[in-house]
C-alpha cells in the first residue's frame, strides 16, 4: 500500500524510541539509569486527582464540546490575564489533547504546500516533523552554546523569505533550558511585526524557571505581536499531568475556529474528566511547583558541575525546563563519532539512556533531563564518567 510524502518524511521520535530500548532493557532486569524523560518525577497533585475521580463517579465521561469545555475555556483565559497580561475570550481558546496536539492543530492550520516555518536550532524534535507533516518546510538558524542558545533579530531578518509564514519561539526551551529575556523578544518581535510573519510560541516550561529569570510570552509585548501569535501552553510540566493529555492554544478567533474545526475531525474532545481536573490545576494550590523546583534546582546545579568535571564534556547552564543539553564532542573518538553513536555506546557500556543531540539538530551534544532523583542522577553521571575514560 502507498504511504504518502508527507508521512514518509515524518521521522521517528528518537526521544521516545531510545526510552522505549531502555525501558525494554529494564524489564530484562538490566540496571539502566534514564536521563530521556521528558515529563517530571512527582506525582500529579491530590487535589487534582480528586476531581478527576469525582467527575468519574459522578459519570463525567462522555462527549464535551470537541473544542474542550466552557468552563476551562474561560479558567485558561483567567490564567493567561493573571499571569500574562494577555486578554483573550472563550472564542480565542482551544482545550487539545496535549500541547504536542496544540502544536500540531497550529502548524496544519496556517501552513499550505511549500511554506516555510523558521525554527531555531536546537529545537524540539516535533516542531521539524510537525512541519513537514503539513507539507511546510522548516528552515533552521543555529542558536550555539556561545550564544546561550538564542537567535538574534538579524538572524531571524535573514532567514525570512517570501514563502515564510511563522517562526516557532520556545522559552524556556526543550532541549536547552535557554530563556528568552524581555529585550530579546522585543527585538525578534519588532522582525516578526515588519516582515508581517505569524508567531508560534510554545511556553509548556514557563514556570519551571532558576537563577531568578522571569518569563514574557512575547504575544503580550503589543498588540501587533498579539494578532500574528499562537499561544500554546498546558498542564503537563507544571503540574506534572503529561499522561492527562490537556494542553492548550489562544490566538486570533479566526486560526482558532480552523484548529477547531480540524479536531473535530481528528480527535474530538479531549478527555472528558480530565479537564475539569485541569482547572483545579490552573486554578488551585501551586505550592506543588515550587516544591518541583527547589529539588529540579539542586539536580540542575549537581548535574552541570558533575558534566563539567567529565574530560571532553562542556556544559552551560540552563535556566529553565529540566534538561541539560551538554556538548559531547571533545569525548568522540575515532570509532565513536557523532551523539548517536555516543548515546548508543553509553546504553551498551554504562547502562545509561541519554538523547542524541542529532535528533534536536546539534550532532556534538546530547540531552539529558534532571526529571529523575538525585540519586538516580550521582549514579548515572558516575557511569558516564568511567565509559567516557
Amino acid at each position: 500500500m502507498k504511504i504518502a510524502r508527507k508521512v514518509q518524511n515524518v521521522s521517528e521520535s528518537l526521544t521516545l524510541a531510545l526510552t522505549a530500548k531502555a525501558k525494554q532493557m529494564k524489564k530484562e532486569g538490566i540496571d539502566i539509569i534514564g536521563f530521556g524523560a521528558g515529563e517530571p518525577d512527582f506525582d500529579t497533585p491530590d487535589h487534582i486527582k480528586q476531581v478527576a475521580i469525582d467527575d468519574l463517579k459522578k459519570g463525567f465521561t462522555k462527549y464535551t464540546p470537541a473544542s474542550g469545555i466552557p468552563e476551562l475555556k474561560q479558567a485558561v483565559c483567567e490564567k493567561l490575564k493573571r499571569e500574562n497580561q494577555l486578554d483573550y475570550t472563550p472564542k480565542q481558546i482551544i482545550i487539545s489533547c496535549g500541547a504536542k496536539h496544540s502544536l500540531y492543530n497550529a502548524i496544519i492550520a496556517i501552513v499550505d504546500d511549500g511554506d516555510e516555518i523558521i525554527i531555531p536550532a536546537p529545537y524540539w524534535l516535533t516542531y521539524p516533523e510537525q512541519v513537514k507533516a503539513a507539507g511546510g518546510k522548516p528552515v533552521f538558524i543555529n542558536a550555539p552554546a556561545k550564544a546561550d542558545f538564542k537567535i538574534t533579530p538579524d538572524q531571524l531578518k535573514k532567514a525570512i523569505t517570501n514563502k515564510t509564514v511563522a517562526m516557532i519561539l520556545n522559552s524556556p526551551s526543550n532541549p536547552t533550558g535557554a530563556v528568552y529575556f524581555k529585550a530579546e523578544l522585543e527585538a525578534l518581535g519588532k522582525v516578526i511585526v515588519e516582515k508581517d510573519i505569524a508567531v508560534i510560541t510554545d511556553e509548556i516550561y514557563e514556570k519551571i524557571l532558576y537563577d531568578g529569570a522571569e518569563h514574557y510570552s512575547i504575544a503580550a509585548l503589543s498588540p501587533e505581536l498579539k494578532k500574528r501569535a499562537i499561544v500554546v501552553n498546558g498542564v503537563s510540566k507544571s503540574y506534572s499531568m503529561t499522561g492527562w493529555r490537556i494542553g492548550y492554544a489562544a490566538g486570533p478567533q479566526e486560526v482558532i475556529a480552523a484548529m477547531s474545526r480540524l479536531q473535530s475531525h481528528s480527535t474530538s474532545n479531549p478527555t472528558s474528566f480530565c479537564q475539569n481536573a485541569s482547572i483545579a490545576a490552573l486554578t488551585g494550590d501551586q505550592s506543588n511547583i515550587q516544591m518541583m523546583l527547589k529539588a529540579f534546582d539542586e539536580r540542575r546545579r549537581y548535574m552541570v558541575e558533575t558534566l563539567n568535571k567529565i574530560p571532553g564534556v562542556k556544559c552551560t547552564m540552563p535556566k529553565g525546563a529540566f534538561y541539560v543539553f551538554p556538548d559531547v564532542s571533545g569525548a568522540f573518538t575515532k570509532n565513536i563519532q557523532g551523539s548517536m553513536a555516543l548515546s548508543e555506546y553509553l546504553l551498551k557500556e554504562a547502562k545509561v539512556g541519554v538523547v542524541p543531540g542529532v535528533a534536536f539538530g546539534d550532532d556534538n551534544c546530547v540531552r539529558l533531563s534532571y526529571a529523575t532523583s538525585l540519586e538516580n542522577i550521582k549514579k548515572g553521571l558516575e557511569r558516564i564518567a568511567q565509559a567516557l575514560k
